[in-house]
């Protein structure tokens, strides 16, 4: 969807207070936006869309329990480099079946 925004002026917000019993979600990302609406649709107690601004923007509430922030520690070197090789060897194993 064009919006006339540049992708840095397409930011996801999120804001909550610790008295507030939901956060509330304004996002132009596309993914999040789906994932979003389909866990507002099927968890409707439990995430709803305020606005959707026409311009690419939805907002939505979702109940504190349901939403988090993972944080990941990057890899060493030796889990990156045994990383690579299971995906090399998956890789390997997929083109064998593949023919």
């Amino acid at each position: 969807m064009k919006t006339g925004l540049t992708k840095k002026q397409k930011r996801t917000s999120i804001y909550f207070t610790e008295a507030d019993e939901f956060v509330e979600i304004c996002t132009y990302n596309t993914d999040f936006k789906k994932r979003l609406t389909e866990f507002a649709a099927k968890y409707p107690a439990e995430c709803r869309q305020l606005d959707d601004d026409g311009n690419g923007c939805k907002t939505f509430a979702v109940k504190k329990g349901r939403f988090g922030i993972r944080l990941t520690a990057p890899y060493s070197e030796k889990r990156r480099q045994a990383a690579s090789a299971l995906a090399k060897k998956n890789a390997q194993n997929l083109r064998r079946t593949a023919k």
